[in-house]
Parts: C-alpha cells; sequence; structure tokens
C-alpha cells in the first residue's frame, strides 16, 4: 500500500509542475488552456492505467490467497479427521 501511495504522490507532483509549467509558459490564453487540457488527459489516462495495474495485481494476489487459504484450510481439516478417527479407535481398543 505504501508504493501505490508513493506512486500516486509522485504522478500527483509531477502533474502539478506540469500544470504550473504550463501556466506560466508565454502563450496565448487559448493555447494555454489547450495544453492545460491536453496534460490533464495524458496524466488521467497515465493514472487509470497505473491504478488499474495495482487493482488487478491487488486482484490476482487475494485470489491466490484465497485458493491457498482453501487448501490450508482442506490439509487442516483432514489432519482433524484423522486424529480424531485415531483418538476413535484408540478408544475402542481400551
Amino acid at each position: 500500500m505504501k508504493t501505490s501511495s508513493a506512486i500516486l504522490g509522485i504522478l500527483g507532483a509531477a502533474a502539478a509542475g506540469a500544470f504550473i509549467g504550463v501556466l506560466f509558459a508565454p502563450d496565448k490564453g487559448s493555447e494555454t488552456r489547450k495544453k492545460i487540457k491536453d496534460k490533464s488527459k495524458d496524466y488521467g489516462d497515465n493514472l487509470k492505467s497505473k491504478v488499474d495495474g495495482i487493482l488487478s495485481t491487488i486482484s490476482s494476489n487475494g485470489k491466490d490467497m484465497i485458493e491457498e487459504g482453501k487448501a490450508k484450510f482442506n490439509q487442516v481439516k483432514n489432519d482433524f479427521n484423522s486424529v480424531t478417527d485415531e483418538a476413535k479407535a484408540v478408544k475402542t481398543n481400551y
């Protein structure tokens, strides 16, 4: 989670820097607005792609963790059943 926060912070700082740079550029107002619009769209698309990648990774890892948890649960359940069966066998022998 810290890595994604750092990435978002860096992207935000880069966007702010680009925005300020465009504002102080010696262009006409309409050109400046067009540049801001274009840069905003580029940064928005870039950010969306990064977030989608992060969410995909989290989703994939979550599915793997669930499957691993199910496998471990089944293993523990089987071990418990084996111990219970052994205990019943020992009890009937005495």
